[in-house]
């Protein structure tokens, strides 16, 4: 495809990305009113974003195609490492909000029901991850032709979903054991 259709493509999906990028804009010019994590977080949505808008002229000016995806594989660098630190950040206050509401309130629980039920929801979705990839393991070694080294190919993906599945399940039994036999959890 030529260097100009694409480049029409990226300025329009740009110019459509407008609903996330103002609002970042806005965000960043609020300053000290929003939480560090959300100007951090708008900081990520508007790095990737003028990303895009860069790689779209330097496609428009013919430049070619390898300066373009390092600048995309940059702009991405940036724009994820950026995103991990906003939610940190988020992690980080929100431990703080409810450790001061704990003070306020010494009573009441910690943790809510939401929060259990999102530990399911991954668990849900991690086992379907493994039904998933275990099926696609035994239809590759069914139709495999080398049966010497196909097992440790396809069962790869399997121990990949697995292994933290089997954390995940497991973890969060032994933390309460923890507690209720009268030691602290880790990290705290």
């Amino acid at each position: 495809m030529a260097q100009p259709v694409v480049s029409l493509g990226v300025a329009l999906v740009t110019a459509a990305g407008n609903v996330w990028y103002l609002p970042a804009l806005a965000d960043l010019r609020a300053g000290a009113d929003r939480p560090d994590s959300r100007r951090t977080a708008a900081a990520a949505c508007l790095t990737g974003w003028t990303t895009l808008a860069v790689i779209a002229v330097l496609l428009l000016w013919g430049v070619p195609w390898r300066p373009t995806w390092v600048m995309a594989a940059a702009g991405a660098t940036v724009t994820v490492a950026l995103r991990i630190r906003a939610a940190a950040q988020h992690r980080h206050e929100t431990r703080d909000i409810t450790r001061h509401w704990v003070t306020l309130a010494p009573g009441r629980p910690q943790h809510g029901r939401s929060q259990h039920l999102s530990r399911y929801a991954v668990a849900a979705l991690l086992g379907c991850g493994l039904v998933a990839t275990t099926v696609t393991a035994v239809v590759a070694l069914a139709s495999a032709s080398d049966r010497g080294r196909g097992w440790a190919l396809t069962a790869a993906p399997t121990v990949a979903v697995g292994l933290p599945l089997t954390v995940a399940i497991t973890y969060p039994r032994t933390a309460r054991r923890r507690t209720r036999s009268g030691r602290a959890r880790p990290g705290q």
